[in-house]
């Protein structure tokens, strides 16, 4: 099969290339943020978020709402929960993360296990880009632009507020605004990734790219670049193998952002045994 055809023919279905936008468009703004959480230590959070979705998607299919604004709002209650937990025990972070949840994550699998649906929610769990409606495409690509366009804007204070939340609080920064204002940002991305790779992969998403990025450059605008082709580039080859192999789309995304997270890790390996060794060598 000649190159060209192979990259057009995919293209020609509009199923085909509404997932093929929507999945660079979700793994672009995903790496973005990736870049942030890994310099802030915070991946366990978007862990947390997507997590507790679970039960906001199944009552906003139980009244009739978009599966996102259900999901939203649970999105909220998880970081408000975890806000209001930390600031009245001692318990650490990490681990009122955890209990969040998983209590909320439960919560959504009972209620679906109880309720009877011609929808398959467990869509919700894995993704499912290629059924993606034009609405829903439409609405996922706009605001994850928006959401993107806003913490590039404002990247040097969302990089100040997560390198040196002190110094950001001693030149006068808003910093509860601006640790708000990023969740914020964070549950929405969370929530409009939903359709394309899920509540379960979405983790990996907000994790590998900045990760990858990471072990390649320390400087914070290179990592961003590096980040972002890396995703943007898993999602749509993972599109397209899905759209060849018949495969799920999320987990092929994930798949290959993972092989080239390993192997960019074992490439540095590689690079600092050499380095040991030549010393020895001469």
């Amino acid at each position: 099969m000649e190159i060209f055809q192979f990259i057009l023919e995919p293209l020609q279905y509009p199923f085909m290339l509404k997932a093929v936008l929507v999945s660079a468009v979700v793994g672009a703004t995903c790496a973005i943020l990736s870049c942030f959480l890994i310099l802030k230590g915070w991946s366990l959070l978007g862990d947390a978020i997507s997590h507790a979705v679970l039960p906001g998607v199944v009552i906003a299919y139980l009244i009739g709402i978009p599966f996102s604004v259900g999901a939203f709002f649970f999105a909220l209650l998880a970081v408000l929960m975890i806000g209001l937990i930390k600031n009245n025990t001692k318990i650490k972070e990490d681990a009122i993360m955890g209990i969040v949840f998983t209590t909320l994550f439960a919560l959504g699998l009972i209620m679906i296990s109880r309720v009877t649906s011609t929808v398959d929610l467990t869509h919700v769990l894995f993704g499912y880009v290629l059924g993606i409606s034009d609405l829903a495409a439409w609405y996922t690509i706009g605001v994850l632009t928006l959401v993107s366009i806003i913490i590039l804007a404002f990247r040097r204070s969302f990089l100040i507020f997560c390198f040196d939340p002190t110094h950001a609080q001693s030149v006068g920064m808003p910093i509860r605004f601006i640790h708000y204002a990023f969740l914020v940002l964070l549950a929405i991305t969370i929530t409009g990734s939903l359709q394309t790779v899920g509540i379960i992969l979405v983790i990996a998403m907000l994790i590998t790219p900045g990760s990858t990025a990471f072990l390649l450059t320390k400087k914070f605008s290179t990592m961003l670049k590096i980040a972002v082709v890396v995703s943007v580039v898993s999602s749509v080859v993972g599109a397209y193998i899905s759209y060849y192999k018949d495969i799920s789309t999320g987990g092929a995304i994930v798949f290959i952002q993972g092989c080239i997270f390993l192997a960019v890790f074992l490439y540095q390996t590689m690079m600092s045994n050499k380095k040991k060794t030549e010393p020895l060598l001469s």
